[in-house]
């Protein structure tokens, strides 16, 4: 397997960003910090007026045509994240997002694994039936948390990259 990132994770130069769920009303907040090659993923979500998510973003041109899955190295809280991934595809004129659930531990390094074919596409939450993902045409790759809990959380990422198919090592 590659040992090279998807892209580079904590680089400073990855432009990073926070979308929250204050953009329809909530309260959830959230900060992305770069330091010393770690991405770190913090805030507080809040269930309060229909919120409770926060994520974080980067865009760019990401090679995963050939890959089956997303490795990442996270220590976390225990709490459920997601890995959204973003192409051109549209729905009602908005971004079609795919997502993928990994768990973590609290205070422990792992590797987590998001298989592609797991993906679901959605839209706002709302699942939906299509389209299919094009890994060819990914263009936003993110972290969201939307557990259904309320209060603090933090996530750091050492690194994510892409996980070619059994047998390509």
């Amino acid at each position: 397997m590659s040992t090279s990132p998807a892209f580079p994770v904590g680089s400073t130069d990855a432009q990073w960003f926070t979308r929250n769920d204050d953009v329809m009303g909530g309260h959830s907040r959230s900060r992305v910090e770069v330091q010393g090659g770690l991405l770190r993923f913090s805030g507080t979500t809040s269930l309060e007026d229909n919120g409770g998510f926060a994520s974080i973003r980067v865009r760019g041109a990401f090679e995963l045509r050939d890959a089956t899955a997303m490795r990442l190295r996270v220590r976390g809280d225990g709490r459920v994240y997601q890995l959204r991934l973003s192409t051109d595809a549209r729905y009602r004129d908005s971004r079609v997002s795919w997502r993928g659930d990994f768990e973590t531990r609290a205070n422990e390094w792992i590797e987590a694994t998001v298989v592609f074919a797991d993906m679901v596409p959605t839209w706002r939450g709302t699942v939906l039936d299509g389209p299919a993902l094009d890994l060819s045409k990914v263009e936003e790759v993110g972290l969201l948390i939307a557990d259904g809990q309320a209060g603090d959380f933090r996530l750091e990422v050492e690194w994510i990259r892409p996980q070619p198919p059994a047998g390509d090592d």
